[in-house]
């Protein structure tokens, strides 16, 4: 008989998750029925509540302050160990001492987005309508929704203008549309492989990975909480495919090459027999640890949505007309899922705004992901960016405590 390998449960219990979905470690700002978040698609999401983490100190003139927008898989987690894996902030290698997002000179902010699963109101909520998880009957949420969301809290922590506002991925779609959406509120901006609108070949691929959330039995339709289980066979499989897009050819034969994994011979089998396949299995294991099936769909279907120039006329240049904020934009060779003529295109129609942009495409084999990894040029260009805007604003030397 043929062996099988199958993906394993995760380690962690929905319980486990489901305490940080409610209970997040980490701040939280509750907006109640009197302040509602009006989405894109007709609904007023009321109450709901935004996780958040906060790095250093807000100055005394409230002008240091820069906002961290998160890539699909990311949280608020992005410079302390996470309260569910126990692993490193995920952008540790941009933001702390010494580095370009140094908490000693800035007030730095990262918020889960709205239907994530680290605390922020999601699919994996409570519905306070209902008691019970709000699963499928969630509205859907838009990139547009989030940043909205985002305002909301800026404006509670009582800050007018933010100094930057940073992103990858996901990340980087939300900061175009603060800069889009306010434009006032936005000194800078680092826009970092991403693009203004999804690709069918993207949309494509966040398809395939629904659909095999879709197809595990135990996704019950959206309604796998009130089973006290979750599909994670379909989400493991949604994380390797999506995985696979992070990297790039000449990553992955770096990496792994056609190595196998503990045995010279192959088992003439269905398990893991080259690296490259544990490697996978491992991330799409890990992955279904910290997040929730639910919100994947409705974070994969925002980012889908989402497309600038279709809400401006289907004029680019038209969302950023007589826009004062300083862009710099990095895309990277290698990456197939934001490739650089995305960021051209949006770097040109900055230009026909006759906005501030500096562009940069780095050289790297390290694909889409490289943005989340030690690629020294890269640091080189935030850090060079990030000064050159704080001594226009007048941040350099200044104190950043609020005294």
């Amino acid at each position: 008989m043929v062996g099988v390998t199958s993906i394993p449960s995760p380690a962690i219990s929905a319980d486990e998750r489901s305490h940080e979905v409610d209970h997040p470690s980490s701040l939280v700002a509750h907006f109640g029925a009197d302040q509602p978040l009006s989405l894109d698609c007709g609904v007023d999401l009321s109450p709901f509540r935004i996780a958040y983490q906060t790095y250093g100190e807000l100055n005394a003139d409230r002008s240091n302050a820069i906002l961290i927008c998160h890539a699909l898989t990311g949280d608020q987690h992005v410079a302390n160990v996470h309260p569910v894996t126990g692993k490193p902030g995920w952008w540790e290698t941009l933001v702390g001492a010494g580095r370009p997002l140094d908490p000693s000179q800035y007030f730095i902010i990262c918020a889960n987005v709205i239907g994530g699963c680290m605390g922020s109101t999601g699919p994996a909520s409570i519905n306070p309508a209902t008691g019970k998880v709000w699963g499928l009957d969630f509205p859907v949420i838009t990139i547009p929704d989030m940043v909205r969301a985002q305002a909301m809290l800026i404006d509670r922590l009582g800050i007018d203008t933010l100094f930057a506002v940073v992103g990858g991925s996901m990340g980087g779609m939300q900061v175009l549309q603060w800069t889009a959406a306010y434009p006032k509120r936005v000194y800078s901006a680092l826009a970092i492989a991403c693009s203004t609108r999804h690709s069918a070949q993207n949309i494509a691929f966040h398809e395939l990975g629904r659909q095999a959330v879709m197809a595990d039995p135990d996704w019950h339709n959206g309604g796998y909480a009130d089973h006290g289980i979750h599909p994670h066979r379909g989400l493991a499989v949604a994380r390797m495919a999506a995985h696979i897009t992070y990297l790039s050819d000449a990553a992955l034969h770096r990496k792994f090459g056609r190595r196998m994994q503990d045995r010279e011979l192959p088992t003439f089998s269905f398990d893991a027999d080259f690296q490259v396949e544990s490697y996978l299995r491992y991330q799409g294991s890990s992955f279904v640890e910290r997040f929730d099936a639910n919100s994947y769909l409705y974070l994969t279907r925002a980012m889908d949505y989402f497309d600038i120039a279709g809400d401006h006329g289907g004029v680019l240049a038209k969302a950023f007309t007589g826009i004062k904020t300083r862009f710099c934009v990095v895309s990277f060779t290698s990456d197939w899922l934001f490739p650089t003529s995305e960021s051209r295109a949006l770097v040109h129609a900055l230009n026909a705004s006759s906005a501030r942009v500096s562009f940069a495409e780095i050289e790297t084999d390290r694909g889409h992901d490289a943005f989340l990894l030690d690629v020294p040029e890269f640091f080189d260009i935030a850090r060079a960016f990030l000064e050159s805007a704080g001594k226009a604003r007048g941040l350099n030397g200044k104190n950043s405590s609020q005294g």
